[in-house]
């Protein structure tokens, strides 16, 4: 019972089962409780999402990892807690420009998937030295810190031209992979 239990919540109710790009798959599925926690209680309740699932899914990986290798692809919680940090960190920016929520979700969805996928910086340092539970969590945790903090950034620079956010935030999210793709190398 405790080991279906935790590979239930550790796949974020199995959603970590899809096919392919589980990750993805599990970011995209998070908007669900990401968006019920900001309509009905703010900012206190995205961090109490966030918090809630960082800690959910290090105890499930904890067990799932004793049956798997290490972050399996069906581990998706950790794409939800980081996910939900992102979006923490951007939420600000988006009551202090006042726009549109679908909006700020695709920036942090990109930004994070970026961050979470390539592993830049300290990102990859964890995900390849820190081999337990909490190294599964932490990487997305750190990949949400970096995601948040450049889209921050990003609304900032662009919050001054409306008509061109959008596309910026789109622009700016592809130039960051060859920025970081290039200048991270050396």
């Amino acid at each position: 019972m405790k080991k279906k239990l935790a590979f239930f919540i550790a796949s974020f109710f199995g959603v970590g089962y899809a096919p392919f790009a589980s990750g993805t798959f599990g970011s995209l599925a998070s908007f669900i409780l990401i968006y019920s926690a900001i309509r009905y209680f703010g900012w206190v309740g995205l961090a109490f999402l966030t918090l809630i699932s960082f800690f959910a899914g290090w105890i499930a990986s904890h067990t799932v990892l004793k049956y798997t290798e290490h972050d399996p692809g069906l581990i998706v919680m950790d794409e939800v807690a980081g996910q939900s940090l992102t979006m923490l960190i951007l939420l600000p920016s988006y009551y202090k420009v006042g726009g549109n929520l679908a909006l700020f979700f695709l920036l942090s969805f990109i930004l994070f998937r970026f961050f979470d996928i390539k592993k830049p910086l300290l990102v990859g340092y964890v995900d390849q030295r820190v081999k337990n539970s909490f190294g599964v969590m932490f990487d997305d945790i750190l990949a949400g810190i970096f995601a948040g903090l450049v889209g921050i950034i990003l609304v900032a620079i662009f919050s001054f031209y409306p008509p061109v956010f959008i596309a910026g935030c789109l622009l700016s999210a592809f130039g960051a992979y060859f920025f970081t793709h290039f200048i991270f190398l050396f």
